[in-house]
C-alpha cells in the first residue's frame, strides 16, 4: 500500500466543488466509457484555477486504484449506488482516495467530499457519505489487511492484463504492474535547432529547475519535479517540448537523412513529426496522417508553437489508395494503433477502457496498415515500427509474421538482443524512468 507521505497536496487545496467534479469525471470514464484525456480538460474549466491540479490528482488516483478502493465502498455499503446515484459511488471513492493516499487533513477531506453531494444534486445522501467515509476511517486497518493476499486489489489491474503480463513475463510481471502505477516522470525534448540538452539543463537550473539526462535519449531531460510548461524557457518558441524518453527514440532511430520523403503514419498528436523535422531540417518533403481529425489540429497546433512545417493529411494508414500521390518514401515511421499498455501510467484509464478482445482486432488492423505503408516504401527504404504496447502479439508475434510473409524485409537489429527469432527492442515502464514502448526496424531489400 502507498503511504500518505506519498503525495503532495495539502490542506489548501481542498475545495467541495473540485471532488464533485472528480466524481463526474470518473463516472464518465468508468461507466460511459469517455477517455480521461477528453473528460478531465473539460472539467478542470469549471473548477478554479489553483484546484485543477488537485482535480486532475484525484480522477488519476481513484483510476489507478479502483479495484481496490470499490471494494473498500462495497465493505462499508449495505447495497450500492446505482442509476441516476452513480456519480455518489465515485464521490465515495474520491473520499477514500484522500483518505489513504494524500496529506490532506482527514476531517477536511471528509467535510469537502460530503459538501460535494450538494453540486451532484443528491442532499439527501449527504449522511449516508458521511457515514460511509467516517467508517472507513475506523475500519481502514481491518479493511487493507484483506487486500494484501488479492493479486486484483493488490495490483489494481483487470484480470486480462495480469495474464497476459504473467504469459509474456513471468519472471517479473509484478514489476511491470508496479511501475504502470507509478507517477509517470516529466520528460522534456530539447531542440537542437535552440540548445543543446546540456545549454538547456543549464538554463533550467537558473530558474530553479533541476533535471537528469537521460542514458537512452540523446536530447532528453527529465524533471526532478513535474512543472507547468509556462516556466520552462523558451517553450512557446519551441526551445523544448514534453516528450517522454522512449518517445524520442522514434525520430532518433528513423535517422532522417537530407533530401528524403519522409511518412509519419499515425501521426498524431504531433510529437514524432516535430521531432524529425528539428533534427532534419533539409527533407525533400514530411507528411504526416492521422484518421482522427480533430488529433491532427493538435499535430498542427505543435508545429506552429515550433515554427515547423508539413503536409498533413487526414486519412486511414490502412487505406493509402485514398491519399497516396504515388511517390514512394524513403523512411516510413509508423507509430501503430495499440492497447497502450506501456503507457498505463500516464493514462490510467486504460485499465478500464481497454478489453481483452481488442488485442486480436489491434493486431489484424496494425497487420493491415504494416502491409500497406510497405508499399509505399522506395527498395532500400527504411520503416520504423513503433507501438506503446508491452504485448508480444502487437510487437515481437508482429514482426515476425511480418518478416515471414515478406522476404524483401530485412531486420536491422538495434541492439544485440534483436534478431529475426526474437525482433526489435521492447522497453518495459519504467526501465531507465521510461514509458514502455517497443521499435523494430526493417529496411526494404
Amino acid at each position: 500500500m502507498q503511504n500518505k507521505t506519498g503525495s503532495q497536496w495539502g490542506v489548501n487545496l481542498a475545495n467541495q466543488n473540485v471532488r464533485a467534479a472528480a466524481a463526474q469525471v470518473l463516472n464518465n470514464v468508468v461507466e460511459r466509457g469517455e477517455s480521461l484525456s477528453n473528460a478531465l480538460p473539460l472539467a478542470q474549466q469549471t473548477v478554479a484555477a489553483r484546484d485543477r491540479a488537485l482535480l486532475q490528482e484525484l480522477c488519476y488516483g481513484v483510476l489507478r486504484w479502483l479495484p481496490r478502493l470499490d471494494f473498500f465502498c462495497k465493505s462499508l455499503m449495505d447495497k450500492p449506488l446505482t442509476g441516476k446515484k452513480r456519480p455518489l459511488h465515485y464521490l465515495v471513492l474520491v473520499g477514500i482516495y484522500q483518505l489513504l493516499y494524500t496529506r490532506i487533513p482527514a476531517h477536511a477531506a471528509v467535510a469537502d467530499t460530503v459538501n460535494g453531494v450538494k453540486e451532484l444534486k443528491a442532499p439527501a445522501l449527504k449522511g449516508l457519505i458521511n457515514a460511509v467515509l467516517r467508517n472507513f476511517q475506523r475500519q481502514e486497518e481491518s479493511l487493507i489487511a484483506q487486500v494484501e493476499n488479492n493479486i486484483t486489489l493488490t495490483y489494481c489491474y483487470p484480470s486480462w492484463i495480469v495474464k497476459r503480463l504473467q504469459a509474456n513475463y513471468p519472471s517479473n510481471y509484478q514489476a511491470i504492474l508496479e511501475a504502470g502505477n507509478e507517477r509517470a516522470p516529466m520528460w522534456l525534448r530539447v531542440n537542437r535547432r535552440h540548445y543543446s540538452p546540456e545549454q538547456y539543463q543549464t538554463l533550467l537550473a537558473e530558474s530553479d529547475i533541476t533535471s537528469e539526462t537521460s542514458t537512452i535519449s540523446s536530447q532528453a531531460l527529465r524533471l526532478d519535479k513535474p512543472i507547468d510548461v509556462s516556466k520552462l524557457t523558451g517553450f512557446d518558441q519551441g526551445a523544448s517540448s514534453v516528450q517522454d524518453a522512449a518517445a524520442q527514440m522514434a525520430a532518433l532511430l528513423l535517422d532522417a537523412q537530407p533530401g528524403e520523403r519522409i511518412l509519419d503514419a499515425c501521426a498524431a498528436p504531433g510529437g514524432k513529426t516535430a521531432h524529425i523535422l528539428e533534427n532534419q531540417p533539409d527533407l525533400q518533403a514530411m507528411t504526416a496522417i492521422d484518421f482522427d481529425q480533430k488529433r491532427l489540429l493538435r499535430v498542427q497546433d505543435n508545429l506552429d508553437r515550433i515554427g515547423l512545417n508539413a503536409s498533413l493529411i487526414h486519412g486511414d494508414a490502412s487505406l493509402p489508395e485514398t491519399w497516396w500521390d504515388e511517390q514512394l518514401f524513403d523512411r516510413i515511421l509508423l507509430d501503430a494503433p495499440c492497447s497502450a499498455t506501456g503507457v498505463i501510467r500516464r493514462h490510467p484509464d486504460i485499465k478500464w477502457l481497454r478489453r481483452d478482445s481488442d488485442i486480436a482486432e489491434l493486431v489484424q488492423l496494425q497487420k493491415a496498415i504494416l502491409k500497406a505503408n510497405w508499399a509505399l516504401l522506395k527498395s532500400g527504404g527504411t520503416l520504423l515500427y513503433a507501438t506503446c504496447s508491452i504485448l508480444a502479439d502487437e510487437n515481437t508475434q508482429q514482426i515476425k509474421g511480418f518478416l515471414a510473409e515478406n522476404k524483401d524485409a530485412i531486420l536491422l537489429p538495434i541492439n544485440p538482443d534483436d534478431t529475426p527469432e526474437n525482433p526489435g527492442w521492447q522497453i518495459l515502464p519504467g526501465q531507465e524512468h521510461m514509458d514502455g514502448f517497443y521499435y523494430a526496424k526493417l529496411r526494404k531489400a
